[in-house]
Parts: structure tokens; sequence; C-alpha cells
């Protein structure tokens, strides 16, 4: 059994759901999944003149925030974020960019690493955010997991929610309500395909520090 870091940064709720659907997915091929959120920085009166971004923030009220200090006793960690203009969030960036100090230590370096993201147009960003957040991964020395497409042939392919850098969510103000089924089913199956290979990484990990 494998403990999974899941952070994100959800500000109206949709990568928080596909967080969720992670975590099943790690629940059921055995492994211990952690959801964790990171700081909104958003000013109050922001968030005060937005009502779905309230109820967004209250649905989120019982997950643990994201501390720098733990990451190192995940065996692996997924992150997410909704794309803002190509990139992630400031969000998720200003929590990653206080990681330094494990840099210098070596401390996230052999484990595993993936991604989820999400969009209110097809195009309009999954990939590019994922790759702005996988440059995170490349330099703490973490061993990328991405979805391929494999795992979307398991869930008898997708229109979305399959590309291969990880899963992800189309969420259009119109016509679209919530994750779809694909979405749901991808993200589970990359879930359990991502706890496998970070319990095989952390195995091999605690070998060599007993050697």
């Amino acid at each position: 059994m494998a403990k999974i870091g899941i952070v994100y940064y959800s500000m109206y709720g949709s990568t928080f759901e596909l967080a969720k659907e992670l975590a099943e997915g790690v629940r059921r091929d055995g492994g211990d999944p952690q959801l964790r959120r990171v700081a909104e920085l958003l000013p109050p009166e922001v968030i005060q003149e937005q009502p779905g971004l309230r109820a967004s923030i209250e649905a989120q009220r019982d997950v643990e925030l994201a501390r720098v200090e733990e990451l190192p006793g995940f065996d692996g960690i997924v992150l997410g974020s909704p794309t803002r203009f190509g990139n992630m969030t400031a969000q998720l960036r200003n929590f990653l960019d206080q990681t330094g100090p494990l840099w210098a230590k070596g401390e996230l370096s052999g484990k595993a690493a993936g991604f989820f993201t999400g969009a209110s147009t097809i195009h309009g960003g999954h990939e590019s955010t994922i790759l702005t957040m996988s440059t995170f991964a490349f330099h703490h020395g973490m061993v990328v997991v991405p979805l391929g497409y494999a795992i979307a042939a398991q869930a008898g392919g997708t229109r979305t929610g399959g590309g291969p850098y990880g899963p992800s969510h189309w969420s259009p103000q119109e016509g679209k309500d919530g994750l779809d089924d694909d979405e749901i089913q991808i993200a589970r199956l990359y879930g359990q395909h991502f706890h496998r290979i970070s319990a095989q990484l952390a195995g091999e990990l605690r070998e060599r520090k007993a050697a």
C-alpha cells in the first residue's frame, strides 16, 4: 500500500471533483489517498462578490491544507490545477515555489509524480497546463507517471478526459454540468495505475536505503 498525496487547487469545484475521483481510484487499488488543497490567495472582497466561489470554498472546507513539510511522507504526489492562460494557477505555483528546501536535500527524488487539470474550452490549455506543472517534477528528480493512451483505451475511448498527459475535465459554462462518465472512469483508472507505480518505486527506494 502506498500513501498518495493529491495536492490541488480548485476555484469553482471541478478540479476538486476530479481529485476525489482520483482518490477513489487509489483507494480501489488498496492505496491510501490523502487529499490536500493549497491555500487561497484571492482577496476576501473578491471572494465575497462571487457566490459560486464562496460555495466552492465551503464545499472544500474539510479538506486539509497542503503543507510543504508533509510532501516527503507521500510515496507519490499528484498535482492538480485548472488552467490559467495555459498555465497552472498562481495558488498552486505559490505552494510549489516553497519546496526549495526539499529540492536542496533531494527529499522528493525518485518519487512518482502525476498531474490533472481542467478548462472551460476543449483547447483551453489542458496539455500546456500539465506540461508547466511537470517541470516541478523534473527539477526534483521525480518519476513522471503519464496517463498515456492505454488508460483511455481501458475506458473504451473518450471524447474528453483522456489525453496522454493526465486526467482532465472540460467544463463549459453551458451544456455540461460536472464530470461526465468518461472523465470519472479515466480519473479512477489513472488513480489505480498511479498507485501501482508509486508502490513499486517506494519499495525500491526503501530497499536502497536499507542496503
